[in-house]
């Protein structure tokens, strides 16, 4: 037995792929960014869908809500459904059964369709994210898993930067069924090229695996809630909501059974002992911390574009879109500073730079130009330059590889999760900030303070010197309101910046807690 055990463990350790690693990270990686592109590119449509469907928009909101339940939840559990069913079987299933739900929300001919298969296109969605991963740090030794990684950043980082400006730009030029038409054909191609160029190592083969009923129910019922919870508290008054109470309540014994259950039971769907590895659990903690202020601050910079500034859903898309050719030009510089500095001190200077660049974005002011919000957003998305690939490469370098494919689903859940939190996290802050300074400024919109009745007595001017003086109070009224409206939300967005900000100084010290390693280094597990 000792013999054959070892015959088997050497031919593990010396399984290659059969073709170009590079060709088959860049297609495992294509998979990878047509799912990451859909969790954002359907925002900006939601009005268009629910007058083409004649539904309120609240209404169409579930679309995005669907998604996102089924994708966290097959996120968590996809490393077991790769083991049942074989790594590149499963991964297959998924983009190929993406592809066809796909094509099937852009043919829906009613709301509770659209939902229907938003609902599938998640679930399916749900297994390509960490199946790329996995594949990946299979087919790299350790030492060039930082490069590769620099792939898998550009599809996580440019992916919902570009969404939302590719969504934009299809529905005002075509239609919104446009956005779920254009993966059918990268779907096709790219399920003909992995059946073709990926193989499953021995390690990931199919392999018997009892169904953990307890574990996936638990964790289908904790994470669903949840997500239905954040995604929808917002619209429902959170806790004022019984609906909400309810979710929430059933979230919490969904999740606390879960960690319950996966930490004691035998064979667990999902194997929490990859939070032993210190490496592992802090990373997974930082890219949570990454993916919330990515989310949070790319869907507050082009609401405030619409809200405040007028402008299009197309052209506060573009305001990102710069951002990720900032991140695609500094992944080489940055795979290089790994080389020389420790991959911690890389992943504090990213969080470091990520908190001054907020701070300069809590500078917004009525007078902002196009240029001045592109070059803030660019600061901001460029430090994720110096987090992705860094934490990436830090949490599986102690891992042994056994543990690959539960912790890639793990590591790819916590940080769509706390990206999902951190969207209706931020609407949250931004209303209730506009709310505490509309109530803070309206005290002295009063006959009583002098600058108040010197406004009014401008604005009335302007109106009699362009032979408007029969309406000249109705004017200054007017101009009253929209500057203060403008005002009160310049505040809010200024605050949420800083707020931003703070959290990622307050990151930085956990980086320490990593293992002090450079990039291409073999390090014993840390416990």
């Amino acid at each position: 037995m000792s013999a054959a055990s070892s015959d088997v463990e050497k031919k593990d350790e010396n399984w290659k792929p059969k073709y170009n690693p590079w060709l088959v990270a860049f297609v495992v990686t294509m998979a990878a960014f047509m799912e990451i592109l859909d969790t954002t590119i359907v925002n900006v449509s939601l009005p268009h869908i629910a007058g083409s469907l004649s539904s309120t928009y609240d209404d169409a909101t579930w679309t995005l809500t669907s998604y996102l339940v089924a994708n966290g939840i097959v996120l968590t559990i996809s490393g077991w459904l790769g083991k049942l069913f074989g790594r590149k079987l499963y991964f297959m299933v998924c983009i190929a059964m993406f592809t066809v739900t796909s094509f099937l929300c852009g043919i829906s001919t009613s709301l509770g369709e659209l939902i229907a298969f938003r609902l599938l296109q998640g679930f399916f969605g749900g297994g390509l994210q960490p199946n790329q991963q996995s594949i990946i740090l299979d087919v790299f030794p350790p030492e060039k898993r930082a490069a590769a990684f620099g792939l898998t950043a550009i599809a996580a980082v440019v992916g919902p930067v570009l969404g939302p400006t590719l969504g934009g730009w299809i529905t005002d030029n075509f239609s919104w069924r446009w956005i779920f038409f254009i993966n059918v054909p990268f779907g096709i191609l790219t399920t003909i090229a992995v059946g073709f160029l990926v193989e499953d190592p021995p390690w990931a083969k199919k392999r018997h695996e009892p169904i953990d009923v307890i574990g996936i129910s638990l964790i289908t019922l904790g994470f669903g809630c949840l997500e239905v919870m954040v995604d929808r508290g917002e619209d429902d008054d959170w806790f004022g909501s019984t609906f909400i109470c309810i979710m929430g309540v059933l979230a919490a014994i969904g999740i606390i059974g879960a960690v319950i259950w996966l930490l004691t039971t035998k064979r667990p769907a999902v194997d929490l002992r990859v939070f032993k590895d210190r490496n592992f659990a802090v990373a997974t903690f930082l890219m949570g911390a990454m993916g919330a202020l990515l989310y949070s601050s790319a869907i507050i910079v082009p609401q405030f574009a619409q809200q405040v500034m007028g402008y299009t859903a197309t052209l506060s898309g573009l305001v990102l879109s710069p951002g990720g050719i900032a991140v695609i030009v500094l992944i080489p510089i940055v795979g290089k500073m790994m080389t020389i500095m420790s991959i911690r001190s890389v992943i504090a200077l990213g969080f470091t730079l990520m908190g001054v660049a907020l701070f300069w974005s809590a500078h917004l002011v009525p007078s902002l130009d196009f240029r001045h919000l592109v070059m803030f957003r660019m600061s901001q998305t460029a430090c994720l330059a110096f987090l992705f690939v860094p934490l990436s490469t830090i949490a599986y370098a102690t891992l042994p590889r056994s543990m690959n494919a539960d912790a890639s689903a793990l590591f790819s859940m916590v940080r769509n999760f706390l990206g999902s939190l951190s969207i209706s996290g931020a609407t949250s802050l931004i209303i209730e900030r506009r709310q505490a300074h509309q109530s803070d400024m309206v005290h002295w919109m009063t006959p009583f303070h002098q600058p108040y009745n010197d406004y009014l007595a401008r604005g009335r001017q302007v109106a009699i010197d362009h032979n408007h003086s029969v309406q000249a109070n109705a004017f200054a009224r007017h101009h009253l309101f929209v500057d203060f409206t403008q005002q009160v939300a310049m505040l809010a967005y200024n605050e949420a910046f800083m707020i931003f900000g703070i959290a990622a100084f307050c990151v930085v010290p956990f980086c320490f807690l990593l293992s002090g390693i450079k990039s291409g280094g073999k390090p014993t597990a840390v416990h």
